[in-house]
């Protein structure tokens, strides 16, 4: 059966490359059964992400990888994984994703027609806002920021509690956003900002690690159902392998290049993160009111009492 995997980073990314080991790794251990075609960039369709989610949903692609933020529209619940300032550290993180929490999120997604594979959620990390001047040093100095976010309510109120001027921009829109003065700022892990050369369009970025973000590995429910279950085992085993592997990297890869983006002439701003947070009481009890206390309570068992 030859598929497609759609994901939104650039040839030759790092998440191209590991998606690219995994469905090798399986086309070998199947036999060619299963034979999936890795299309960085959402093979260059017009819609961005929104667009490769709907195909996801309709069955016209496989495989797609997108972080919780932007599955709200299909199942809200997905939003809590970009919680501001729930997690310390990857392995916090993982605990969440890959235990109970974890198993929450696939039940809601299976109920919509999504298939998240367990134990393969892929890092991105921890995100950082950057600016073209402006330095971020406490949330006074988010207020006005002309900051560009993903498609996702959670981002858009966060920054909206800040005093910031949130504008939804699809990832492959982003670098002319940013040279063009749309908007300021942005805010993604600095690997993020590397793949997408940033650092072009940039001048410096605050350490705020504001929320995480992962890459889910997602199928069409349908779609994944129909193969043989030798191959599902196959695909499931060798994700959450290759997802050990790629998590470790990126995460490395995330810490150097503090100092990889300040030798490039990006300045660097240490933030006080605890200024941030205080100002989040209004925006944990509506987000506990919207994602609801099952999960909420999920997510509290890894991050302590938010509020």
């Amino acid at each position: 059966m030859r598929c497609r995997q759609f994901h939104n980073q650039p040839p030759g990314s790092p998440l191209d490359r590991w998606l690219g080991t995994l469905w090798a790794a399986v086309r070998e251990e199947t036999g060619g059964a299963l034979d999936v075609e890795v299309c960085p960039r959402n093979a260059g369709i017009a819609g961005g992400d929104p667009e490769a989610l709907a195909m996801l949903r309709a069955g016209e692609v496989e495989f797609y990888t997108a972080m919780g933020g932007l599955l709200g529209g299909v199942a809200p619940v997905a939003e809590i994984q970009s919680v501001p300032f729930a997690f310390t550290g990857q392995a916090h993180v993982f605990a969440a994703m890959d235990g109970a929490l974890g198993d929450h999120l696939r039940a809601e997604l299976a109920a919509r027609g999504l298939h998240a594979l367990p134990r393969a959620c892929l890092e991105n990390g921890f995100r950082h806002v950057t600016t073209s001047g402006r330095p971020v040093r406490s949330a006074d100095d988010v207020a006005g920021l002309r900051i560009r976010t993903p498609a996702a309510r959670i981002f858009v109120d966060f920054f909206e509690s800040l005093g910031a001027r949130p504008t939804v921009v699809n990832l492959d829109r982003l670098h002319e956003a940013l040279a063009t003065d749309l908007v300021e700022a942005q805010e993604n892990p600095l690997l993020m900002v590397e793949v997408n050369r940033l650092d072009e369009v940039q001048r410096r970025v605050s350490l705020t690690a504001h929320m995480w973000s992962g890459f889910n590995l997602l199928a069409n429910l349908e779609r994944w159902r129909a193969l043989p279950a030798g191959v599902r085992d196959v695909v499931e085993r060798r994700a959450a392998e290759v997802a050990a592997r790629q998590r470790a990297e990126t995460d490395e890869a995330n810490r150097g290049l503090v100092a990889g983006l300040a030798r490039r002439g990006m300045a660097v701003d240490e933030p006080d993160r605890g200024s941030f947070r205080r100002r989040l009481g209004g925006f944990y009890a509506r987000w506990r009111r919207e994602l609801g206390a099952r999960a909420w309570g999920l997510l509290e068992a890894h991050a302590g009492v938010l509020a």
